[in-house]
């Protein structure tokens, strides 16, 4: 087999030890072959890195392990090596014979090929809007938590609060908690502390908070209200953070804002998952495949099995999935009809994941062609079926007994 890198090298990761397996040429026409292990310590990585350069070496490749490849990659990154990381699943070797050496030695000889294809990482930039944009979801997650274990609390306490209020952590709904929780337990006066149109309501509001209200119930809630504050004086920080970070990339994010269902912090989102750079993805398709939001393909003997997709970038699919549904909930929208339309086949469920894959196609095309978006309009399959639209409407109406003539409009 013909050998594509002369001097190239395979990493075996773990969390505590990375086993190296080189192949160079031996001098007499032969291959040479040298496997040594490294600790993870960054003084180990960086030995490794000499011993990588003293060899010659030009090409390392790596398995996508957890997160312990990612402090390899960022030491050899800025030694100038050219690096390779593959998907585990994509380089499984025979079983029975696993080790770790065996893993590196088998690494090595499929680059030394040329027989591996590297998944997609990003550059330190995008690195780094990533790890901000995912923390901040997961903040928000918690916050959303904590505001669920307050209802919670409540509902034991036989404080209906939220069956009146809109919004239990508004500025009336957190006057009345702290007020709960400093003591109070009047409902007229607790009732007096609502503020704006919830003022109106004031007569509820009185039948709402009469409950059982007890010391036990006010601990539970002032460590709740306390949680919730300093997440979101972290979220706060995290949204200025991440606007520092985003700003080289403002106007390919501002395009992505034009998508219908797409608001900043989704499209800061986007970005951070896929990048602004689509040369990386030489189509729309091999983004969505890479994504796992397109059909998946299976077909034995002629007949297609599934078409389940398949798995993927998990933080992009949730995202995208989100986006689907508020597009869902658009008015006059092409990806609103188009919502409707594969909702009316194939359920709500899996019509968000589509819709959420042409958002993901539509952002591919924007972001290569530099352009915002232009809706198609609600109307657009309509008028691309027009015939099969007006088939399908006179048969309806005669199912149902009428007898159908059509005139064209002046």
């Amino acid at each position: 087999m013909e050998t594509l890198y002369e001097r190239c090298a395979g990493l075996d990761v773990g969390k505590d030890e990375v086993v190296a397996c080189i192949r160079t040429p031996d001098g007499v026409g032969g291959r040479r072959q040298e496997v040594r292990t490294f600790g993870t310590f960054t003084g180990h990585l960086e030995t490794l890195a000499d011993w990588l350069s003293a060899e010659g070496v030009t090409q390392v490749v790596m398995e996508a392990t957890g997160q312990y490849w990612k402090a390899i990659w960022d030491v050899l990154e800025e030694r100038g090596f050219e690096l390779l990381l593959v998907n585990a699943r994509h380089v499984k070797i025979l079983p029975g014979r696993k080790t770790d050496v065996g893993d590196a030695a088998w690494l090595c000889e499929l680059l030394e090929h040329g027989l591996l294809r590297g998944s997609f990482v990003p550059p330190a930039a995008i690195r780094e809007l990533r790890d901000l944009t995912r923390y901040r979801k997961r903040l928000i997650q918690t916050h959303t938590s904590e505001g669920q274990r307050i209802a919670k609390t409540l509902e034991d306490a036989g404080i209906r609060l939220d069956s009146v209020a809109s919004d239990l952590l508004g500025i009336s709904g957190r006057a009345m908690l702290r007020a709960l929780v400093a003591g109070e337990r009047d409902p007229a006066v607790l009732a007096e502390l609502a503020r704006g149109r919830l003022r109106t309501k004031r007569p509820e509001l009185r039948e709402a908070l009469r409950g059982r209200f007890s010391d036990h119930h006010a601990f539970l809630i002032r460590l709740a209200l306390e949680n919730l504050d300093q997440l979101e004086r972290s979220i706060s920080e995290l949204d200025a953070q991440v606007e520092r970070v985003m700003a080289p990339f403002a106007r390919a994010r501002d395009r992505l804002d034009t998508i219908t269902g797409v608001g900043v912090r989704a499209a800061e989102s986007i970005i951070a998952e896929i990048g602004v750079d689509m040369a990386v993805f030489p189509s729309a398709s091999h983004l969505a495949s890479w994504a796992g939001s397109c059909p998946g393909n299976n077909v034995t003997g002629g007949k297609r099995r599934s078409g389940r997709t398949r798995k993927g970038n998990v933080w992009l699919g949730e995202i995208l999935t989100e986006c689907a549904w508020a597009a869902a909930r658009s008015r006059g929208t092409y990806l609103g009809a188009q919502f409707c339309r594969f909702a009316r086949r194939i359920g709500k469920k899996r019509a968000a994941v589509a819709v959420g894959h042409s958002i993901l196609v539509i952002a591919w095309h924007l972001l290569s062609h530099e352009c915002d978006y232009a809706d198609l309009g609600g109307n657009y399959f309509a008028k691309r079926d027009a015939e099969r639209a007006r088939s399908r409407a006179i048969s309806q109406l005669e199912a149902l007994g009428y007898h159908v003539t059509l005139e064209v409009a002046a």
